[in-house]
C-alpha cells in the first residue's frame, strides 16, 4: 500500500517555472518507477513523463520535452517535476503514480495521488 500527496502547484504567468513535488508513505518507494501524469478539463489523462526506480533512466511526453524534468530522492520518499517555459496549455491537474515497471500507460500505474492543480496565465 503506498499513498501519494502532491504539491507545488499553482498559478504562473507563461514562461515561468514551477517545481511539483510528491511525497510517498511506504517502506517500497525506492523499488518503483513514478510518473508524472496531466489532465485538462475536459481531456483524457496524458502521460508527461517517468522516472526509473533507481533515478537513473527518465522519459517525456513529446509536449513537454526540454521544458519539464523529472527526478527523485528515494530518501526523502519523493518525486519532482520541474516545470519550465510553461504554456497556457500545461494548464492541467498534475498527478503522480506509482509503476512496476518503466512505462508511458496509464494501466501499467497502481497508486495514485489526489493532483495538484497547476494554471498557466497566457
Amino acid at each position: 500500500q503506498v499513498q501519494l500527496v502532491e504539491s507545488g502547484g499553482g498559478l504562473v504567468q507563461a514562461g515561468g517555472s514551477l517545481r511539483l513535488s510528491c511525497l510517498a508513505s511506504g517502506r517500497t518507494f525506492g523499488g518503483y518507477t513514478m510518473g508524472w501524469f496531466r489532465q485538462a478539463p475536459g481531456l483524457e489523462r496524458e502521460f508527461v513523463a517517468f522516472v526509473s526506480w533507481s533515478g537513473g533512466y527518465t522519459n517525456y511526453a513529446d509536449s513537454v520535452k526540454g521544458r519539464f524534468s523529472i527526478s527523485r530522492d528515494n530518501a526523502k520518499n519523493t518525486v519532482y517535476l520541474q516545470m519550465n517555459s510553461l504554456k497556457p496549455e500545461d494548464t492541467a491537474v498534475y498527478y503522480c503514480a506509482t509503476g512496476l515497471y518503466n512505462s508511458r500507460r496509464l494501466g501499467d500505474y497502481q497508486y495514485w495521488g489526489q493532483g495538484t492543480q497547476v494554471t498557466v496565465s497566457s
